[in-house]
């Protein structure tokens, strides 16, 4: 008799214990987001995405990434970061123009729409051909423009142009450049 009363117990015992557990194991969601943004952790992890936007049915730009952190718990300002890089690629519907944009660091916050973009960078006109080389850009999505200061390397069809700042509309295609030095080919316009 003895033998049975322990083994009713010990599965009596280990029942109210998990369940003690389980009970006192209850947190709510706005809690867990605010242990992970105290940390400074994400509150999602992806791998291999690959994201695409669309305007009125038509891809207007894909987004490819080893790595996607999504920081949308923080209060200020939700960011996504990728820190083993980033491809996008851009398509304007009107002018059918092409941008590619791949950097190893980027980081990319969802009020401002402003992203940085950080080693290796290069983005590429396929329309024009141009090809422009740094190791930082900016990106103001909401004035449609790229930006550094740091030096930079342009390729057009023609010419290859050093400087150390640039900006761009986000087509690469008006540029303004700083402390600029190479050759730069002018075309004439002759009128009789």
């Amino acid at each position: 008799m003895h033998k049975s009363k322990k083994r009713f117990y010990t599965p009596l015992a280990v029942t109210i214990i998990t369940a003690l557990l389980l009970w006192s194991c209850k947190n709510s969601t706005k809690e867990i987001n605010d242990f992970l943004a105290d940390r400074n952790l994400p509150i999602g992890v992806a791998e291999n995405v690959n994201f695409v936007y669309k305007d009125s049915g038509r891809v207007t730009r894909r987004m490819m990434a080893p790595v996607f952190w999504d920081f949308s718990n923080r209060e200020l300002n939700t960011y996504s970061e990728f820190p083993e890089g980033v491809k996008i690629v851009s398509i304007n519907r009107v002018t059918r123009d092409s941008v590619t944009i791949t950097g190893n660091y980027a980081i990319s916050y969802d009020k401002t729409a402003f992203s940085e973009i950080v080693g290796d960078v290069v983005v590429i006109n396929h329309t024009n051909g141009a090809v422009l080389n740094s190791e930082q850009i900016y990106c103001d999505d909401k004035e449609g423009v790229y930006f550094t200061e740091t030096p930079f390397t342009l390729y057009t069809q023609k010419d290859t142009l050093k400087g150390v700042g640039f900006e761009s509309d986000n087509y690469l295609s008006n540029w303004i450049l700083n402390n600029t030095s190479g050759d730069i080919t002018l075309e004439e316009n002759i009128e009789n």
